[in-house]
C-alpha cells in the first residue's frame, strides 16, 4: 500500500513539473527563442494566412519597384552584428521601421510608402535574433532599444540624414519608445509612429493564451519570468505604460477597435500617460498589427499628415 502512496506521489509531482517548468520553457523556446537563422528569416511566417501571404507580396513587390535606391547596411550593438537595407531617395531626413517579433526587413516595407510619398529616405531593419542580425532571444524591445539607438547615429553620421523617425509595429513600438526616452537618442530624432502599442507585452501574450483558449497560469507568469531573466526586466511587469509619460517627442497612435491583443481600452491608457504631443487615429477593420491592410489610403494619409506638421 506504501508503494502505491509513493507511486501517486511521485505522478503528482512529475505533472506539477511538467505544468509548472516543461511546458512554459517549451513555449518560451518556440515564442522568444531561435534556435535557428531559418527561423525568422525573411520568408511569410504564417503562409497560411491570406492577409499575411498578400501583405508579403506587397512589401516584396514594394522592394522590388525600388530595388535601386536600395543598399545594405550594418552597426553593432552590444556586440551584435545587426542588418538592414537602406533606400536612398535623395532626401535629408529618413525613417527607421521596426517590425514586431518574428518578422525581419523585408516585411517592413509594406509600411514605407507613406514615408517615400512624405520625403524620407527609408531603413528597415534586422532585428536582434531576427534575419540575418546576431542574436537568440527575443527580450520584446528592452535591450533591443539599444540597437535603434545604433541605428539612429548610422543614419545621421555614416548616411548624412538631418532628421530621423521611428515607426513601429507591436514590439517594433515598444522598442521605439523605449529608445525615444532613453537619455541618449541624439536631438535630431523627431518624433515615431506606435502601431497596436500595448502598456506591457505581458498582457498582449495573455490575451494571445486566451484567444487560443490555453490555460494561463502558470505558464503566462513562467514565459514572462524566464524572458526576463535575459532581458533584465519582467515584460510582464515593465512595458510602455512605466515609461511614456516620459516622452517628449511628438508621436502618432494607430489602433484597431479590433485588436484583441493590444486592446482598444489600454490604447487609450497609454494615450492618457503620455505628455508629449500627440494624436490617437482610431481605425475600425483590422486586427493586430494589419491596420493597413484594410485601410491603406487612410493608413498612409494619416502618416503622412502627421510628418507635415512636424515640419509646420
Amino acid at each position: 500500500m506504501m508503494y502505491l502512496w509513493y507511486i501517486l506521489g511521485f505522478v503528482v509531482l512529475s505533472g506539477i513539473l511538467i505544468m509548472c517548468v516543461v511546458v512554459p520553457a517549451i513555449v518560451t523556446t518556440k515564442v522568444f527563442v531561435r534556435v535557428s537563422k531559418k527561423k525568422w528569416h525573411y520568408n511569410c511566417q504564417e503562409p497560411g494566412d491570406v492577409e499575411q501571404v498578400e501583405l508579403y507580396r506587397e512589401a516584396t513587390e514594394w522592394a522590388d519597384r525600388y530595388a535601386a535606391n536600395r543598399k545594405p547596411v550594418h552597426t553593432t550593438s552590444d556586440g551584435f552584428h545587426l542588418y538592414g537595407e537602406y533606400y536612398d531617395f535623395g532626401c535629408k531626413r529618413a525613417v527607421i521601421i521596426i517590425a514586431g517579433r518574428t518578422e525581419a526587413c523585408r516585411y517592413s516595407c509594406y509600411f514605407a510608402e507613406a514615408y517615400r510619398r512624405a520625403g524620407y529616405n527609408v531603413l528597415t531593419i534586422d532585428n536582434r535574433s531576427h534575419g540575418n542580425s546576431d542574436g537568440v532571444v527575443n527580450t520584446l524591445g528592452i535591450r533591443e532599444h539599444r540597437d535603434i539607438l545604433c541605428w539612429m547615429r548610422l543614419l545621421h553620421d555614416e548616411l548624412h540624414n538631418d532628421g530621423v523617425i521611428c515607426h513601429g509595429i507591436c514590439i517594433g513600438s515598444a522598442t521605439a519608445l523605449y529608445a525615444l526616452v532613453h537619455e541618449q537618442c541624439p536631438d535630431y530624432v523627431n518624433g515615431m509612429v506606435a502601431d497596436g502599442m500595448y502598456v506591457h507585452f505581458g498582457e498582449s501574450f495573455k490575451n494571445h493564451l486566451i484567444e487560443r483558449n490555453k490555460p494561463i497560469f502558470p505558464c503566462y507568469q513562467v514565459c514572462m519570468a524566464l524572458v526576463g531573466m535575459v532581458a533584465g526586466r519582467n515584460p510582464r511587469k515593465f512595458g510602455p505604460q512605466n515609461v511614456i509619460h516620459k516622452l517628449r517627442k511628438p508621436i502618432l497612435f494607430l489602433h484597431g477597435k479590433e485588436d484583441i491583443y493590444s486592446v482598444p481600452e489600454k490604447a487609450e491608457i497609454l494615450y492618457e500617460k503620455c505628455a508629449a504631443k500627440k494624436k490617437l487615429v482610431w481605425f475600425d477593420k483590422g486586427r493586430h498589427s494589419f491596420l493597413r491592410y484594410h485601410a491603406p489610403e487612410k493608413y498612409d494619409q494619416t502618416i503622412v499628415d502627421f510628418l507635415s506638421e512636424l515640419d509646420a
